[in-house]
């Protein structure tokens, strides 16, 4: 072709990038990889291998962990860990910082590596890939070093499991492995069947760098493998990033367990283009959004919502540009879309697509390889928003359409999904996009941009795309627990008696749902009695029937999540101020009610509880992150949605107190299970709530049994989290039931808290009642 031909016709010549280095290094390790555990490799074996899906060729074999390799790794994780906690964040500092200068002298050999075996363009693995896993343990470095000035009331867990995908092997990796060790912690780590080779060549660097040995253990394998690490007695925590199917399962299959768990699972994420956008740079964007590594990234904006009025005209030229998008080998830089990562995923794919009848399909006029797992970029318009494809994770280069009128209909489009991890909007109208940002469902939402990444800002979903944040401050919990003891919670039992009431005016209590005292649906109550064996009242038992009526008055209350902290530490300060003119009568009540005489202290602490969360109500702030980009992310703490709680046994006004407080101040809607033995405390505890001006349905307060409530509680799918403080032992049925939507759960695995004390207040409450979403805002022209 001559230089004419070229600037007619403008084609991209090629330009691979050389696999000689990689393929060396496969060489050099004897093209077949054992597992990596307390620094040492064991002898390979040949039980599956590693191919390059653009050409099907075998790079390497690889060794299905066994249980006892899988032993072996979490028993060296274990024997580790208190000698690199103690080694104090300077030192681990020091190591981390090491791995990232290792990765940045190997950052070429990493790229290759990466899209040999996963498929997906160079110019992808070494620009954005790479850099950003070097990026996450810099950082990471830095917040080892930090650590014990900025968070000196914090732990390490001790031994993580952590079960990585196949879209991002090493970038999942790095924001799994490196907070990970920054707070002190040892992982065994399990990368995706498909793509383990840079996993491995991280361990070697993990040699070079000095981890000590223990500290970092790979195992690679199928899922069976991820099975063995979840249910492995001796791992503190999960961190899951993968299908929502697996998380929901790994959510069971841990519940009761005591261990700690993140999941990071599947989207649906909408892409919102309103009629004022840029529509060149909305297309740009979207091309990053659905196509970049063949569609297989969970925040894909894989659900494109485009306004009438513009449909047509962005139609015509999206499609425009998909005809210039380049399919073909990965390590031709000039590639725009590579290879899909496995034969099996590209039958998924295919099968998707076929099975839809409804709408218009149109796939890019593009050339396609002849060999190898190749899709091409398609775009399926005229779409209902309950169609098949508009609710489901394709997980390819497939982007699904339809229209909006309003920007409000916008946002009921958007949020119409099961997921909630990310979302894309494109205006040139600043006000729209900060009016509408805070209104979607996600946990990450980009403005004029998409894809955008970075160590500093935590990434995560809500609803059935997880919970929890890897990245910035925000993630760290995820690695940390404080640093003091609990003692084992017995449980507390009603006093049982057979004399007659102690006040002959009998007060019946009732249930308080939607800002009214109710009836119990069952009709039943059961008798409260005083240490003495006095009668002191009848509490209302709840049934499930009841509790479906306080979640229904919760959810149609949730205008109080759009009221503004300064209103909601007023009614707080009010409730407070109520309370404290019936100080000596709630007092006498729980002395009655507990046979202790310490009904004053805790009365004068329920008001202090209560200023406290007054006080945070407007003050509990998030951050705008410091990211490498001309703009900000701005990470808002938001409510969590319904809250329902199980209050502590021992403590039936504070408890209760302590539990609503910082869940309404940070504007949830609450529905609190009072103390089981001795609830009267909170049946008369309605009465101030009806004075102190709560709004109908922020508070709902219900009596009964733990045990019989807590699957119905946790199972229900309009509840968005849910605590435990009970004295039962609640905790492996409300985190297994919690698993049908996947909502957040903070149970207390029948460990006491002191709730007169520090423990029973602050930071820990506030975390729980919030979720962080970060909004990325590019500025400038």
């Amino acid at each position: 072709m001559t230089v004419k031909e070229i600037f007619e016709s403008m084609d991209y010549g090629p330009a691979p990038e050389s696999a000689a280095d990689a393929l060396a290094w496969i060489v050099d390790q004897g093209a077949a990889f054992g597992q990596f555990i307390n620094g040492t490799w064991t002898t390979p074996r040949k039980d599956f291998q590693s191919r390059n899906p653009a050409n099907g060729e075998t790079l390497a074999d690889l060794s299905q962990a066994t249980q006892d390799e899988v032993n072996a790794a979490v028993d060296a994780a274990r024997k580790a860990q208190p000698k690199w906690q103690k080694l104090g964040g300077h030192g681990r500092a020091k190591i981390i910082y090491a791995i990232a200068r290792l990765l940045q002298k190997h950052s070429r050999l990493f790229a290759v590596l990466e899209t040999l075996d996963n498929g997906k363009p160079i110019r992808e693995s070494r620009d954005i890939d790479i850099p950003l896993v070097q990026r996450h343990f810099y950082y990471h470095a830095g917040m080892a070093q930090l650590m014990e000035s900025e968070l000196p009331d914090a732990e390490a867990l001790g031994v993580c499991g952590q079960i990585i995908p196949w879209n991002f092997p090493l970038l999942m990796l790095a924001w799994k492995v490196a907070p990970a060790l920054a707070m002190g912690n040892t992982v065994v780590l399990k990368p995706a069947e498909y793509t383990s080779l840079t996993a491995l060549l991280f361990a070697d660097i993990c040699q070079q760098a000095g981890v000590p040995a223990g500290v970092v253990n790979i195992v690679t394998g199928d899922g069976a493998v991820g099975e063995m690490i979840t249910a492995h007695d001796g791992i503190d925590k999960i961190a899951f990033t993968g299908s929502t199917s697996v998380g929901r399962a790994i959510r069971a299959a841990t519940a009761g367990s005591g261990k700690s768990l993140t999941l990071e699972l599947g989207g649906k994420s909408p892409y919102i283009v309103f009629d004022d956008a840029d529509i060149d740079s909305a297309i740009e964007g979207l091309v990053d959004a659905i196509w970049f590594n063949q569609g297989q990234v969970c925040c894909a904006g894989s659900r494109l919502l485009v306004q009438e009025g513009i449909a047509d005209r962005f139609h015509a030229k999206l499609k425009t540009r998909m005809d210039g998008l380049r399919l073909g080998n990965p390590l031709d830089k000039c590639i725009d879309v590579g290879a899909v990562v496995d034969p099996v995923q590209l039958q998924t794919i295919t099968n998707l697509v076929a099975s839809n009848t409804e709408g218009e399909t149109y796939a890019a006029a593009v050339d396609m390889p002849v060999e190898g797992c190749f899709y091409p970029p398609t775009l399926i318009t005229g779409l209902a928003p309950s169609s098949r494809l508009m609710q489901e994770e394709i997980f390819g280069p497939v982007l699904v359409s339809t229209t909006f009128r309003t920007p409000s209909e916008a946002v009921a489009l958007a949020n119409n999904t099961r997921y909630g991890l990310a979302a894309t909007l494109w205006t040139e109208n600043v006000n729209l996009a900060l009016d509408i940002a805070p209104k979607l469902v996600a946990g990450v939402v980009w403005v004029n941009a998409t894809n955008l990444f970075d160590a500093a800002a935590g990434f995560g979903g809500i609803r059935e795309s997880g919970f929890g944040r890897e990245g910035g401050w925000e993630g760290l919990s995820a690695y940390t627990k404080p640093n003091s003891s609990a003692k084992p919670l017995n449980p507390l039992t009603a006093f049982t008696g057979d004399k007659g009431p102690a006040d002959p005016l009998d007060r019946t209590a009732k249930l308080y749902i939607g800002g009214k005292q109710t009836r119990p649906d069952g009709g039943y109550s059961r008798n409260v009695y005083g240490k003495t064996g006095a009668l002191l009242g009848q509490a209302p038992l709840a049934n499930r029937k009841d509790l479906r009526n306080a979640v229904e008055a919760a959810q149609a209350a949730k205008g109080w999540s759009g009221t503004t902290g300064h209103l909601r530490a007023q009614i707080l300060y009010y409730i407070a101020e109520n309370l404290s003119a019936r100080h000596d009568e709630f007092a006498a009540r729980i002395n009655a009610l507990t046979g202790a005489r310490n009904g004053a202290r805790e009365v004068d602490a329920a008001v202090q509880r209560l200023f406290t969360y007054a006080a945070w109500a407007d003050k509990y702030d998030g951050q705008a992150h410091g990211v490498p980009i001309r703009g900000v992310a701005l990470a808002m703490k938001e409510p969590v949605g319904v809250i329902g709680a199980f209050c502590p046994d021992e403590a039936p006004l504070l408890g209760l107190v302590s539990t609503m407080a910082p869940a309404i101040a940070m504007g949830n809607r609450a529905i609190l299970i009072a103390s089981e033995p001795f609830p009267l405390a909170a049946t008369d505890f309605y009465q101030v709530l009806e004075t102190s001006d709560v709004p109908a349905g922020v508070v709902n307060i219900l009596t009964g049994s733990h045990a019989e409530l807590a699957k119905p509680l946790a199972g229900h799918l309009d509840v968005d989290a849910v605590w435990s403080f009970s004295s039962t032992d609640l905790s492996a049925t409300l985190e297994r039931e919690s698993a049908g939507n996947l909502k957040r759960t903070w149970v207390n695995n029948t460990q006491s808290r002191d709730w007169h004390g520090p423990a029973g207040e602050g930071g820990a409450f506030l975390q729980a009642a919030t979720q962080v979403k970060n909004i990325w805002i590019p500025y400038g022209e």
